[in-house]
């Protein structure tokens, strides 16, 4: 069975390291392609950036800009975000697809500019993604609908309104929506969450396009969840949690192949961990399944 994934997400590279599998990385461009510059920027930058938009379009290129929500009133705007162990709420302005685009065909003069999501007919989301694979649309607007299998080598600027309500995994994944052919790209990042946590997240994406240390960095961030159920309840936490102490669940590939080498060398020697010598190996297996799972 051969398992691929186009965005190494943190949590299934935590759960793949306990399953019997090896694990490959293709961490080369194709040929012929350049790394993606990104910025990180607030709505301070609103002129300029529309200028940018304008130089690609000049120049020939086409732009995405995403945005979290469709239409007004679909979210509060409020981003919850855990600061110090202290939830506190962020109230910002949430860019939607529908007032977006009446925005930048009001800003944009002479580009052709269209919307997309998710709540459009099969028929018109498809004819939307052939105008502009077809370079009759300059910039598209829309929601993550575009975030896989749309392929446009010509889409030189990816945009991606409030960056903060959004996963590191799919911030790299949208990213990698431009990059596709040889114009050289760009992605701008718009946020104004003023919260640390939230400009670090940011701050990871402009310093690097590697995606397992995207994954790394997102890992050490919000943590892998839970791989075992808790004796008080049998949820499983998607975030937070489990933390390895000695290595990178994404960087330390070998390390951890050697670690399963080795377990499983002894538990092919001593199953049931009977030997003198595996005695304070069982007792700590014992305790941990004891102290965080249901497992019996």
């Amino acid at each position: 069975m051969l398992v691929m994934s186009a965005t190494p997400i943190p949590r299934t590279l935590a759960l793949a390291l306990y399953g019997d599998l090896d694990i490959s990385k293709l961490d080369e461009l194709p040929k012929g392609r350049q790394p993606v510059d990104t910025f990180v920027v607030d709505e301070e930058y609103r002129a300029r950036l529309n200028n940018f938009i304008m130089k690609q379009v000049s120049l020939g290129g086409q732009c995405y800009v995403v945005c979290p929500a469709i239409e007004e009133n679909e979210d509060s705007g409020v981003e919850f975000i855990l600061d110090n162990g202290v939830i506190n709420e962020n109230r910002t302005e949430m860019k939607n697809v529908l007032k977006h685009t009446e925005e930048l065909k009001k800003a944009l003069p002479g580009v052709r500019i269209a919307a997309l999501h998710g709540k459009m007919k099969a028929s018109e989301k498809d004819e939307i993604i052939s105008n502009f694979v077809n370079k009759s649309i300059d910039v598209l607007v829309s929601t993550t609908v575009i975030e896989v299998g749309v392929n446009v080598p010509n889409a030189s600027l990816m945009i991606i309104e409030n960056a903060e309500r959004f996963g590191l995994s799919q911030l790299h994944q949208l990213r990698g929506r431009v990059g596709r052919g040889s114009r050289k790209s760009y992605c701008v990042l718009v946020s104004d969450s003023k919260y640390e946590i939230a400009r670090e997240r940011l701050n990871v994406m402009k310093s690097t396009n590697d995606g397992f240390e995207i994954a790394d960095k997102d890992l050490l961030l919000r943590g892998p969840g839970d791989f075992f159920t808790s004796k008080s309840d049998n949820n499983l936490r998607q975030s937070g949690g489990f933390e390895f102490k000695m290595a990178s669940i994404c960087n330390d590939g070998d390390l951890f192949n050697n670690a399963f080498s080795a377990a499983r060398d002894i538990i092919s020697e001593d199953p049931e961990l009977n030997m003198a010598h595996h005695t304070l190996l069982k007792d700590e297996i014992a305790a941990f399944i004891y102290n965080t799972s249901t497992i019996s």
